[in-house]
């Protein structure tokens, strides 16, 4: 962090030496683990921006694409180290160093839309959970994003869990592999460079990749013409996240302030995206070669009881895994979303 400290002028009145309180701006950098020209990048390049505008300018921050100053697997080390001051980042990078941040990154099945996960975080003690995790490693947790409900690859008809059986498909090593898994898929890990090939050269038939338009964008439709939209399977959480020191230097109202953007700036991206998704839905659904099937209530929920059964293994993980277990079911039984 780079702090601009502005002294007033020193004026003598009436005899008395007197000095205007001094006016401390921050200069932050941020780094993304996404990467430039990225639809999420472009966005958040907005909420830098709305930063300054909610602040008159007294914090800024550069944002940063992944990889500029350390890895995206890196960045927490950063933060703490001062070496950035502040990561815009998925969760599940650092599930490493604790499975608890893997499981309240993506509890696959759990959320059938945003406002489900962002009502956690705010009221359902998703937030202290997050700093209760955090702020022992020298980070303080500012606000939950996320691109939304992720679509879902395939090019075979699936209308519901049945027809994940045996099916070969991409998948992240973690929550998302076991999950599918135990729903009776064969996941293999890939990276996401090799989505596209590997589905057209018959490697795999489905894939767990990204929303609904930036998959219509990169072509993956053209080989993979069954998406399954809304997603039913991943959502991951995308953290907002700073220094706790330099956090903790800041008056009330800057702290509010970037709470406060960070909540107006993840509704501002969902509604973009979803209005993305929609339009590229329309789109695939003119192309007759392309097929969009919508799993129904009962669908999702057989396969969130099976993704129930993985998120009580990874309740035996940790400490913290256990805590955001029963912060979460407890949650979704309140909600009314376990069944």
């Amino acid at each position: 962090m780079r702090l601009i400290a502005t002294l007033a002028t020193t004026t003598v009145l009436a005899g008395a030496l007197t000095t205007a309180a001094v006016a401390q701006d921050y200069s932050l950098r941020f780094q993304s683990s996404d990467p430039a020209g990225n639809a999420n990048f472009i966005l958040q390049q907005e909420w830098a921006k709305d930063v300054a505008e909610r602040t008159d300018g007294a914090v800024e921050v550069e944002l940063l694409p992944v990889e500029t100053i350390v890895a995206h697997s890196e960045t927490q080390d950063a933060v703490a180290a001062g070496i950035i001051d502040g990561h815009f980042t998925d969760t599940s990078y650092f599930a490493g160093r604790d499975p608890a941040f893997g499981l309240i990154a993506n509890p696959v099945g759990a959320w059938s839309s945003p406002q489900q996960m962002f009502d956690f975080m705010e009221n359902g003690g998703g937030k202290e959970l997050m700093n209760e995790m955090l702020e022992p490693y020298g980070l303080h947790f500012i606000g939950a994003t996320t691109p939304g409900l992720e679509s879902f690859l395939s090019k075979v008809p699936l209308e519901g869990v049945e027809d994940l059986e045996g099916l070969k498909m991409r998948a992240p090593e973690g929550m998302v592999q076991n999950v599918f898994a135990a729903a009776g898929a064969t996941p293999v890990n890939l990276p996401g460079s090799e989505v596209f090939t590997s589905l057209d050269k018959g490697v795999i038939d489905a894939a767990d990749y990204s929303v609904f338009s930036t998959n219509h964008q990169q072509g993956m439709h053209d080989v993979a013409t069954h998406p399954v939209y809304p997603g039913f399977h991943s959502m991951p959480l995308v953290e907002v996240s700073i220094n706790k020191d330099t956090w903790d230097s800041m008056p009330a109202e800057i702290q509010e302030a970037l709470e406060a953007s960070v909540l107006d700036w993840a509704q501002m991206q969902v509604e973009t995206l979803s209005e993305r998704d929609e339009a590229a839905v329309e789109e695939a659904e003119a192309n007759p070669e392309i097929t969009v099937h919508n799993w129904p209530e009962e669908e999702r929920a057989r396969f969130r009881s099976i993704a129930q059964t993985e998120w009580e293994k990874a309740a035996d993980a940790s400490e913290n895994s256990k805590k955001v277990y029963e912060t979460l079911t407890s949650y979704l039984r309140d909600e009314g979303l376990m069944d």
